[in-house]
């Protein structure tokens, strides 16, 4: 149970650092500047620890530096922001349903990855969290595709690309958890992980800055909350949820990872007196049900 309770601090930690992060968004700063920034920064702070095991990243396998840039090109770069991309493309709610897929590819490639084996009982609770994940997101979901215009060419070029986004990012979040757990495995700790996937993000965020497309300022306000974001999501976040992946399975992570809708809607609750819905509640309750039964019985 420690190492769920770790993810769920770390979805928790996420979730906070919404309130900071689409308020940005909101104000003009682009997704480029704010994931690339976040990332320059990180990988500021962490280098000193791949200063200190330079020969550990140095000498590491081939392998290891495959793992290091799908956790940190894919899963940490690319995927965040073709998820945000995706927003300004199609309607925000087909964007977080199509979401709900993460889960079933880490789980998916946890199997023929690591030989995580899916047992009847895993997948009879794994249904039970996915569908407590779904009515977390019930409102947005529902109230979204209220407004969705079927009528129109959902096959245009604008749309099949925002698809194509939203599963490239679903893709590289759940290849990330299970290769970040394959990380764990080979000896790596949280801190050399978190290094290893900074830097490479960071490498990888290089070329959009050459393309002119970040404009930076000199805002104290604003550098101040990126600093804050770092912090809370990327350096304690990222922490606490490699600690719990360190002790859980790949899979159970992942679905472990579906409480951070349902965070989001608590802080949501606490910071911005948002309703909370019974869908919400029951969701909620079916996710840490799921996953504790699922836990308990070492599924």
């Amino acid at each position: 149970m420690q190492g769920i309770l770790f993810i769920l601090f770390a979805c928790l930690l996420w979730a906070i650092d919404t309130l900071i992060r689409y308020p940005l968004l909101g104000g003009g700063i682009s997704a480029e500047r704010i994931v690339f920034t976040e990332h320059l920064i990180l990988t500021v702070i962490f280098f000193p620890i791949i200063l200190k095991k330079v020969k550990l990243f140095w000498q590491a396998r081939v392998a290891y530096v495959f793992y290091f840039l799908i956790i940190g090109g894919l899963g940490s770069a690319i995927g965040t922001l073709a998820f945000t991309k995706a927003f300004s493309l199609v309607n925000p709610s087909l964007v977080i349903l199509l979401q709900k897929f993460q889960p079933l590819i880490a789980i998916t490639l946890a199997h023929f990855i690591l030989g995580e084996k899916i047992t009847k009982g895993f997948f009879k609770w794994a249904v039970v969290c996915l569908v407590g994940g779904v009515l977390i997101s019930y409102e947005d979901i529902y109230s979204g595709l209220k407004t969705l215009d079927f009528g129109a060419n959902l096959l245009e070029q604008k749309f099949l690309i925002g698809y194509g986004l939203t599963f490239l990012a679903v893709f590289s979040w759940g290849s990330s958890t299970v290769f970040g757990k394959k990380l764990s495995m080979s000896g790596f700790d949280e801190k050399e992980i978190m290094a290893g996937r900074f830097t490479m993000g960071f490498i990888c965020l290089i070329p959009i800055l050459l393309t002119g497309e970040i404009h930076f300022d000199m805002n104290v306000i604003t550098w101040s909350k990126l600093f804050l974001m770092v912090l809370v999501s990327g350096i304690l976040g990222m922490y606490f949820y490699y600690r719990g992946l360190k002790l859980v399975s790949a899979r159970v992570c992942a679905l472990a990872e579906m409480f951070f809708p349902f965070c989001a809607v608590m802080v949501n609750w606490i910071f911005l007196s948002q309703t909370i819905s019974p869908q919400q509640m029951l969701g909620g309750l079916l996710l840490l049900i799921g996953s504790t039964v699922i836990q308990l019985r070492h599924y």
